[in-house]
């Protein structure tokens, strides 16, 4: 098997050394790579991954949409793959103008030397750029972040670490004398630095997305045990999960038949409005039948109020089934949901470090 550098890989893929070597770094965690000694070396797989990526980046897909999409659904197989993906995602952003093209207008708009807010430079550049309520609001798949104002944030840091800009205040902004110089370069001398501008990634935007992976690591691992442990645990998780979540005192009621009920929240304490809950550590889906039989053993206890948790997945039929109810409310948890519940209530997670970020108090130098 043939083994390359890192500099011989970005070679082979038509990248210069720098370039492919901040690539390659970005999406270390996706290219195919092997460690001997001091020294990591990558092998056929990992061109076939770096040209995936780059024909990506060629679409007009920045390192952050890219990573998104990867992160998501996984490295493409082959070209139709790619053209399905670019297909999709270019219908949904490319009307929308990519960091690389805010940059220039982004200045243009402060180049008077005065100091503007962000909000007023984000609402200047939806005017250069022609943007509709939709385009502006538009946001990322599962993500309420617009996806304008996410490139505009982008921008801004890129220029504020190459000294183009300077915020002189909270969310205040003004040109540097090194900006006003970039915009009277030539197209050449702007275009590359632009480029160099794109690869410069916010350290914030870094740390959410590695703790982002690192919530959906620890979530797989709590699924993991769960299904290990005995059946019963799951059964005390959900009650005291519910108990931390504040909706009353709980208790198991180890009953064992399927249309049975595992546990209730008692919401107030004489017991006048209670939850009722039922627990499957499956690795099947839960159909509408196994929800169908909780909701009737709710009838027979007379109750208005279910809770069905699994260490699996709900079909739609089940999840429609459930929105359909009229007479009752039973809330479907799935194993996804169920581990970002125990991390955020510290059910059978403990603390391993806490970071704080901190940022300069503007309040503080000003003059009195």
């Amino acid at each position: 098997m043939r083994l390359m550098s890192k500099r011989k890989l970005s070679e082979t893929v038509g990248w210069s050394e720098s370039g492919g070597r901040r690539w390659i770094n970005y999406f270390n965690d996706y290219i195919p790579h092997i460690k001997k000694g001091n020294s990591v070396l990558y092998n056929e797989s990992s061109i076939d991954v770096l040209k995936i990526i780059k024909q990506l980046s060629e679409s007009g897909l920045t390192q952050k949409e890219i990573h998104h999409l990867i992160r998501e659904k996984g490295i493409p197989k082959d070209i139709s793959e790619i053209s399905q993906i670019t297909k999709n995602v270019n219908s949904n952003l490319n009307d929308i103008p990519l960091s690389r093209d805010i940059m220039i207008p982004f200045l243009q708009v402060i180049s008077d030397k005065k100091s503007y807010t962000s909000s007023y430079i984000n609402e200047e550049l939806t005017k250069i750029f022609k943007l509709t309520e939709e385009q502006r609001t538009r946001s990322y798949e599962n993500s309420k972040d617009s996806i304008f104002i996410t490139r505009i944030r982008q921008v801004r840091y890129g220029l504020k670490k190459s000294n183009y800009i300077e915020e002189i205040s909270q969310s205040i902004y003004q040109i540097t004398q090194s900006g006003l110089s970039l915009l009277n370069d030539n197209q050449n001398e702007i275009q590359e630095e632009i480029e160099d501008m794109e690869e410069v990634k916010d350290p914030f935007e870094v740390m959410t997305e590695q703790f982002n992976d690192i919530r959906k690591e620890l979530a797989k691992s709590i699924i993991q045990k769960i299904k290990k442990a005995h059946w019963k645990k799951l059964e005390y998780i959900i009650v005291e999960l519910l108990v931390a979540m504040g909706y009353g005192d709980g208790k198991i009621t180890g009953k064992t038949n399927d249309g049975g009920i595992d546990g209730i929240i008692k919401e107030d304490k004489l017991g006048l409005d209670n939850i009722y809950l039922q627990a499957k550590r499956w690795d099947n889906s839960i159909g509408r039948e196994l929800v169908q039989s909780f909701s009737g053993a709710l009838d027979d206890m007379g109750a208005k109020k279910g809770v069905f948790i699994t260490t699996s997945h709900f079909t739609k039929n089940a999840i429609e089934y459930a929105e359909r109810l009229q007479s009752k409310k039973i809330v479907l948890i799935d194993g996804e949901t169920l581990a970002k519940l125990m991390i955020d209530y510290d059910i059978g997670v403990s603390v391993k470090e806490k970071f704080i970020i901190k940022k300069i108090d503007f309040s503080y130098f000003d003059e009195e």
